[in-house]
């Protein structure tokens, strides 16, 4: 456990006490996400669709407390109003909310993208995000504190090919909302970061048009360094936000 001391200051790295619910828990980034956080302290909590994967990550830490798993659509609000009741009710409350909940499909250019892709993927990354912050926020605003993370991509501070039309412009509303909500909430002592990865190596690949080659998968991001961002933005001390944070691959471009 990592301790900082400056003059009169010490800030323990640690999330010890804390309660965390991360949905889309069950693979890549949110599995790496659940894994660090529960081994700071945290009492986590990951949700998504498949119980499988969910269960698959509360099985991959053997520390304590164990990582519970609840399933959840997050494009259904009354999902979603079940999961935030029943985390709360297993924990008392919820002190960070990291949101990992994303998808995307193999046909991405305006002329291939059908209509209802377009409606799935608005729906699932920038409505969905929508629906778990507001379902979450009025406890954090009683209590006058709370940490919302919201892991989104590159692709929603620069649109390029390769993510997509759909893609990029959920991403890029996502952005905005998690903008938005921090400024709205910087006096209410609720603190919200967009965290934006570049190419990270998890099963959204599987979604790309085209194979990604071995020597591109060698230079990627990994889950565990969204994870370690994500940990450092959680310790901060109530007195500093980090309103938004972009992670690239070394050899990255950021154009």
């Amino acid at each position: 456990m990592l301790q900082l001391a400056s003059g009169k200051d010490e800030l323990k790295m640690s999330l010890s006490g804390k309660n965390v619910l991360i949905v889309g828990g069950g693979t890549g980034i949110g599995r790496g996400v659940a894994q660090a956080l529960a081994a700071d302290g945290a009492a986590v909590v990951v949700a998504g669709r498949r119980e499988e994967k969910l269960r698959e990550t509360a099985d991959g830490f053997a520390g304590s407390p164990a990582i519970r798993f609840y399933t959840v659509d997050v494009a259904d609000r009354d999902s979603v109003s079940k999961l935030v009741d029943w985390t709360t009710q297993e924990l008392g409350q919820i002190d960070i909310f990291v949101n990992c909940a994303g998808v995307n499909l193999p046909k991405r250019t305006m002329r291939e993208l059908a209509p209802e892709d377009w409606d799935r993927l608005m729906t699932i990354n920038s409505t969905g995000a929508f629906n778990c912050m507001h379902a979450i926020l009025p406890q954090m605003r009683e209590r006058k504190d709370g940490i919302i993370i919201n892991i989104s991509s590159v692709s929603g501070v620069r649109a390029g090919l390769l993510g997509g039309v759909a893609y990029n412009a959920s991403k890029f509303a996502m952005a905005a909302l998690g903008i938005t909500v921090g400024q709205e909430e910087k006096d209410t002592g609720i603190r919200i970061t967009n965290i934006y990865p570049g190419e990270v190596e998890t099963p959204i690949l599987e979604m790309r048009p085209t194979p990604v080659p071995p020597e591109r998968l060698a230079t990627m991001l990994q889950p565990e360094d969204i994870a370690a961002a994500t940990l450092m933005v959680a310790n901060l001390p109530p007195r500093a936000r980090v309103a938004e944070l972009v992670i690239l691959p070394t050899n990255a471009a950021y154009v």
